[in-house]
């Protein structure tokens, strides 16, 4: 069957955008160099897409890595691969860089992996109809990647590159963190910037994200005393189930309502004996009707906004989880995950120089998300130290699904919006 080809919107679009009063003769250059290079930048686009690097397919991230490094050596960037311990079990990170004196020095963010491991059936690229592209990782984020890419390169084909100070982080597991050590070089590189922009998924060409919450793991663990079933409530006391069930309902009932905070409890086990395997997530128990159960377990998540809301939270837990029911024992535990990213004066700062911009293209106005809607990301890890913006990848849905697609016609104008972005940041 013939491939058809569709006319991206940034080729209808461009007339306008390029004979704006408010861009300059080199910005209106730039969109056009964008433009043009177009086909070559959905083509690449395509090659990555169809090849799988789910975070435990360490040669297929790797694999994706050296192409992607291969187009930043074509822009004068020094490459390096950031290996990690064997332990881990990573493929490790790409890091491309430029070294000089004009303007912010920016840290650019995306990620190599996607969450379709290799043992899934691959969903190929496939440009749906005029509007719409399908596979794996083509917004979640290849697609983010890509743009970065398209928009660097043409910056240096009007050789506004040089002496630009670039760090381009293209991590190798942000879908399932190796831990603390594999982002130990992300964050001290980060700190030597003076902006961090992350590429995941865009709402759309109106909105960015200045604020994205956290998320950290809990696991309860619950003793009681056991034997036959007619002593339940007596000299047997509750049993390990019922304990388990007070304290999640009391999680529910004092937590529940607090903006930008919420917890799961992904997985629940109880009966006589319990036992759970950390590295496959698979837990066993035994117990029968007419036994009291001796031991409960329970894992879950909780994610929050700021660091504040998270101690806050946790106190709170600790709290319920301390007022046993007679004859039962439960403690709780915290992992920390990815911090939050709180939504600061800095932060929107830089939303309010893109939505200058964005009008100037002609755009339209951009405001911040949500933060409630958006998951934990990689900028969290250096929000702390450093101005962010993030959500200005490609624009699409069905992110982590067999049915996420990338919006094919915002795409050309999202590289061209940030081709402009980086050159107003670096002058």
């Amino acid at each position: 069957m013939k491939k058809q080809y569709y006319l991206p919107l940034g080729f209808l679009l461009f007339g306008t955008i390029a004979n704006s009063q408010s861009l300059t003769k080199t910005e209106q250059a730039i969109v056009e160099t964008a433009r043009r290079q177009q086909p070559e930048t959905e083509a690449f686009l395509e090659k990555v897409v169809n090849i799988n690097s789910g975070t435990l397919n360490t040669a297929g991230v790797r694999q994706v890595g050296k192409l992607m490094a291969g187009e930043f050596d074509k822009l004068g960037f020094k490459t390096e691969w950031v290996t990690l311990p064997d332990s881990l079990n990573r493929a490790g990170h790409l890091v491309a860089t430029r070294q000089g004196k004009k303007g912010k020095k920016l840290f650019l963010i995306g990620h190599l992996d996607t969450v379709f491991e290799k043992s899934l059936p691959m969903e190929s690229f496939t440009r749906v109809n005029d509007s719409t592209a399908t596979g794996q990782g083509v917004n979640d984020m290849k697609g983010g990647d890509v743009l970065v890419i398209a928009a660097l390169r043409a910056l240096h084909a009007q050789k506004l590159l040089d002496d630009t100070s670039i760090t381009v982080y293209f991590t190798g597991d942000e879908e399932s963190s190796g831990g603390p050590e594999s982002r130990r070089d992300f964050i001290e590189r980060a700190k030597t910037c003076d902006v961090a922009l992350g590429f995941e998924t865009a709402v759309g060409l109106q909105t960015v994200t200045t604020g994205r919450r956290g998320a950290s793991s809990w696991t309860l663990n619950v003793k009681a005393r056991s034997g036959h079933s007619s002593r339940v409530f007596s000299d047997l006391g509750y049993g390990a189930i019922y304990e388990a069930v007070r304290i999640l309902n009391e999680f529910r009932r004092s937590l529940s309502q607090e903006q930008y905070l919420t917890f799961n409890p992904g997985l629940i086990v109880g009966g006589s004996e319990v036992h759970y395997d950390e590295k496959t997530a698979k837990a066993e128990t035994i117990g029968k009707t007419n036994i009291v159960a001796g031991t409960a377990l329970v894992k879950g998540d909780l994610r929050f906004l700021t660091e504040q809301q998270k101690e806050k939270a946790r106190a709170t837990m600790r709290e319920i989880v301390d007022k046993s029911l007679p004859l039962t024992k439960a403690t709780i535990t915290f992992a920390d995950g990815i911090p939050g990213m709180e939504p600061t004066a800095a932060n929107d700062g830089l939303r309010l120089q893109l939505d200058k911009l964005s009008h100037d293209m002609g755009l339209g106005a951009v405001s911040a998300t949500d933060p409630g809607l958006r998951g934990a990301g990689d900028i969290s890890f250096v929000a702390k130290y450093l101005p962010c913006l993030d959500g200005l990848g490609a624009s699409g849905k069905g992110a982590h699904s067999i049915e996420e697609t990338m919006n094919t016609k915002q795409f050309p104008l999202l590289i061209q919006r940030t081709a402009l972005f980086l050159y107003r940041l670096t002058r």
